[in-house]
């Protein structure tokens, strides 16, 4: 027989089975005993693993490629209550400007006026234009880290096209992709007012012919005087021939959306229920600046 080996030595499968039953349940309980002495040992060694770690804390640069380190932090050793998060990053392109969908609705805080605005140019390139959006005649490109100086917004609070002084000519850029020091609600209403489009001496103005309300959809059609602009006028393959400036109302909001357009027409919705009246005019655009305004008579609700 077999003699029933100690505790910590372990035996082939050949040896096991010439164990007598007795025998075997003591070598099973034994095997027992020592796993469980085993884990505790595991356990007890990574608990004592489990310290702080100290990681650099560091500021980002505007351009995301940088980091310089400023501080410390600690991290805790983890518990079962606790789960990690990513910050979310951003990225800035424009080249040229993207397309535009109105912001969301603001809440009805006033906000106190300022003169001016400090900011900063966080896209590659960001366009600078002759009107408040992506659609208007391009002036020139600012690069990344400059500073600029913003001094004025559209009339309407969904608009996130600012005013930059720049001379001798003041352009719009989109403030989504600026580092701005304030809110921009804040600026000064400029447009329309003092902020004016460059005028055109090459082409007349055109003339809203008919403006119709859809009671039914809320869809307005607006149609007016056809006025063909030559090639060479024309910025580049992509300009439209028309701007029109729309103050519409939208889920309870006058909102500022200017629309572009070739054709001598245009659909778009106005819903009922703003305290404040929809209003629009029609621009001509080409190279060297713009025609007009002619403006909407503005269809009333039957």
């Amino acid at each position: 027989m077999i003699p029933v080996p100690k505790a910590g030595i372990f035996i082939s499968f050949r040896e096991y089975i010439t164990l007598d039953a007795a025998q075997k349940e003591v070598y099973v309980e034994l095997m027992k005993q020592k796993l469980i002495f085993s884990i505790a040992v595991i356990l007890a060694s990574s608990a004592c693993n489990l310290t702080t770690t100290s990681v650099p804390l560091g500021t980002e640069s505007s351009t995301g490629t940088a980091f310089t380190v400023t501080d410390t932090f600690t991290i805790p050793a983890p518990s079962v209550t606790q789960t990690a998060s990513v910050p979310p990053t951003d990225s800035f392109t424009e080249t040229p400007a993207p397309s535009e969908t109105p912001s969301p609705l603001p809440s009805n805080t006033p906000v106190p006026t300022v003169e001016s605005l400090k900011a900063t140019v966080t896209a590659d390139l960001l366009s600078c234009r002759y009107g408040p959006g992506p659609d208007y005649l391009y002036l020139f490109a600012f690069r990344a880290t400059a500073n600029i100086k913003l001094i004025g917004r559209v009339d309407a609070t969904n608009w996130d096209w600012v005013l930059v002084e720049n001379s001798p000519t003041k352009c719009w850029v989109k403030a989504s992709f600026l580092d701005v020091a304030g809110d921009i609600q804040s600026l000064p209403v400029v447009y329309p007012g003092t902020a004016k489009l460059p005028i055109t001496p090459y082409y007349p103005p055109s003339g809203v012919l008919n403006a119709e309300r859809d009671n039914t959809t809320n869809k307005i059609t607006v149609s007016w005087v056809d006025v063909p602009v030559s090639l060479g006028d024309y910025e580049d393959d992509s300009m439209q021939t028309y701007i029109i400036e729309t103050w519409r109302c939208q889920d309870g909001q006058l909102i500022f959306d200017p629309l572009a357009t070739r054709q001598a027409f245009i659909i778009f919705v106005d819903e009922p229920g703003c305290s404040e009246p929809s209003h629009g005019r029609v621009w001509v655009q080409e190279k060297h600046g713009y025609a007009g305004p002619a403006e909407i008579p503005w269809p009333e609700y039957e």
